[in-house]
This record gives C-alpha cells, structure tokens and sequence, in this order.
C-alpha cells in the first residue's frame, strides 16, 4: 500500500492570505520517499508579515550524494560529512521550530509527505499542519502563465534569480513568491 492512502493525520490544503507562517523546501536524494533520503530541511518562520527566525540543517545519508543532486544543489558528500547531523534529531527540531503553524512552500505536497513519512517511522509522530502551496495558489491567481514553477515566478515578479537550488534560498524566494500572489487574493474569488 502507498502511503499517500496512509497520510490520514495530514493537514489541509488551503488558499488564503495569512500573516503568520513558515515556510519549509527540502533537498532529497530522490522525488521518491520510498527509497529517497532527506538532505537538508530549511524553514522560515513568519509573524505579522515579517521574517523572524530561520531554520536550515545538512543530514547525514545512508547513502552517497548522487552527481545530479550534487549538481542540481551543490550539496557534497564533503559537506555532508562535515556538516551532516543525525536525522531525528533534525526532524524533531524542524517540528520544535515550525509547531503548529500553517506551512507555505512551493510544490509543497512533495516536501510535506516526505516529512510527514520520515516524521512518522523515525519519531512515531505526524505533521499535520495545514499548508498553503505556492504552485497550487499561482495556477488560481494568475491562470494566464504558461509555467508555474518557482523559476518562472521569481521571473514573472522580478525577484532575485536563485544561484543554486539549496534549501534555504528557495525558502527565502518561496516567502518573496507568496507575498506576491497574496496581493491577488483581496480580489479574487476562489474555489
């Protein structure tokens, strides 16, 4: 059985304009949570529209750090090795910083079930904060792009082009994306 039919205990979906959040991506070895591992987990923590703290750890991996995420993140084996800490104690601080808070992130269903299953078989708890995903709420408010990617919307905003695909930067531009589309929420009517 999948576990996409086992993640009863995730949290909703949702489409409004919040003030107070975090906002969560994830680098994985693989898109599969089956057989991927988590890399680093990044967050930024939002109150009353304003970045208040921030959270980015490298974990250590069972495995070695392929030539495509190397590439695609600029993650090392090295850096790994030097930085790496163990998993569970990276989830159960991830789950410290963003406590009950509504999660924002772009494409963020990804970066939740792989938490959510991770959370699960490591610390026997469940992330069950609903969330608010940047891609979902693009595709609403402005239904003429051809692309909805993160790349394209850091474009479509004249944002600061990302350098590499690292955690915590997209975190940063995923925050910057949110605030943008937001502002389409005042007058938009959505379903």
């Amino acid at each position: 059985m999948a576990y996409c039919n086992k993640r009863i205990h995730k949290g909703k979906s949702l489409i409004e304009k919040v003030s107070d959040y975090t906002v969560v991506d994830i680098e994985t070895t693989s898109l599969d949570s089956y057989c991927g591992e988590i890399l680093e987990i990044s967050a930024i923590k939002v109150k009353n529209h304003k970045v208040v703290d921030q959270f980015s750890e490298l974990i250590k991996i069972n495995e070695e750090v392929g030539y495509f995420t190397t590439r695609l993140t600029g993650i090392t084996n090295d850096m790994i090795l030097r930085e790496g800490k163990e998993l569970t104690l990276v989830l159960q601080s991830f789950k410290d910083f963003v406590r009950d808070d509504i999660i924002i992130g772009h494409n963020v269903n990804f970066d939740i079930n792989f938490l959510y299953d991770s959370m699960k078989e490591n610390l026997g708890i469940y992330l069950a904060n609903d969330y608010i995903d940047t891609l979902r709420l693009s595709r609403k408010v402005l239904p003429q792009l051809k692309h909805h990617k993160l790349d394209d919307l850091i474009d479509y905003f004249d944002l600061k082009v990302r350098n590499k695909h690292r955690a915590l930067n997209d975190c940063i531009l995923t925050n910057q994306v949110y605030i943008e589309l937001s502002k389409y929420l005042e007058n938009t009517v959505l379903s």
